[in-house]
């Protein structure tokens, strides 16, 4: 098993590799929550998509249907049941409108659909999440090696050059 540089897991690594690999893992991280976004707004666009369909139908087969179907439906009302004329039209109406209003009701359930989608509120939440440890986390201290000045030395330097 190795590490993401290529560097067998458990070798010391120097510092510029363990921030290479530290880079090329938020990298990775950061393409992949852009991914997850396209993909979850991709599916909210279809729903939409799916409702503003069914709306457009619903509207096409109220304008388009009702005077054919009107004249079709109240001239067979009237031939079956010797009723009215006017009240065969009115029959034959309401049935145009029904079928309309069903298919309103299924534009409906999917723009309720579309509008639940939280998508990119979700990778953004985990983005934050992500921003948030990072910025939490604190660097191990450096063992002191051999031959390194002492913090003190390091302090007195410091206040003679101010």
């Amino acid at each position: 098993m190795s590490a993401p540089d290529g560097s067998p897991v458990g070798a010391e690594r120097s510092i510029g590799q363990l921030f290479a690999s530290a880079t090329t893992e938020l990298s990775a991280l950061v393409h992949d929550e852009i991914a997850l976004a396209k993909a979850q707004l991709k599916q909210d666009v279809k729903r939409g998509a799916v409702s503003g369909g069914a709306f457009s139908v619903a509207g096409a087969v109220l304008v388009f249907s009702l005077p054919m179907l009107n004249f079709a439906l109240a001239y067979g009302i009237r031939t079956w049941s010797h009723w009215n004329l006017a009240i065969c039209f009115v029959l034959s109406f309401a049935a145009n409108v029904l079928v309309a209003g069903l298919l309103g009701l299924i534009g409906v359930v999917f723009a309720k659909k579309a509008k639940k989608g939280k998508g990119p509120q979700k990778v953004a939440a985990s983005m934050k999440e992500s921003a948030g440890v990072l910025q939490n986390a604190k660097p191990h201290p450096r063992p002191e090696l051999p031959g390194e000045p002492a913090p003190a030395a390091i302090e007195a330097v410091a206040r003679s050059s101010s």
